[in-house]
């Protein structure tokens, strides 16, 4: 009997930063929690985030999510945030440090790649390791996502 997997409505993507797989190579990926109030919470829950210019950044031994966007909660008049806060985002020791290594020694950035809400519906944010591209390498892979999708219309045309 092969069991049907719902899909969890806990467990989905808020905000996704699609352009940073195209303007860094990512190397290696980690996933942190969010330090959140409760209306930062309710604006995510209410899909509403946007991480596209924002970075991590290693201070004072601690990692912070620095210019994302969460728009305040509409329900909560007084008590609501500061749309683009620092984040504290929260990882064991051991990723901190192999995080602050590379990027003081091997001049990596620490880009966010997506907010999503976890099986326990917990926020997550899917944090990466990468080197910037250059140019010529945006270029290359501009090249090899257009081959691609002829080659898909090309396969797709003659069956």
């Amino acid at each position: 009997m092969n069991q049907v997997r719902k899909a969890d409505p806990n467990n989905k993507t808020v905000a996704e930063n699609r352009k940073a797989r195209f303007s860094y190579e990512v190397l290696d990926t980690i996933e942190a929690g969010l330090v959140l109030t409760g209306t930062e919470v309710k604006s995510l829950r209410q899909g509403q985030a946007n991480i596209q210019e924002s970075y991590a950044s290693v201070e004072g031994g601690e990692i912070w999510l620095i210019n994302s966007y969460l728009p305040e909660y509409l329900q909560a008049n007084r008590f609501n945030h500061e749309p683009r806060r620092r984040r504290k985002l929260l990882l064991n020791k051991r990723e901190m440090a192999k995080l602050s290594q590379s990027v003081d020694r091997e001049g990596m950035t620490l880009v966010p790649l997506k907010i999503y809400f976890n099986d326990q519906g917990r926020a997550k944010l899917l944090l990466a390791v990468g080197r910037g591209k250059k140019l010529h390498d945006k270029r290359e892979t501009e090249k090899q996502r257009d081959w691609s999708r002829e080659k898909g219309r090309l396969l797709k045309e003659r069956g």
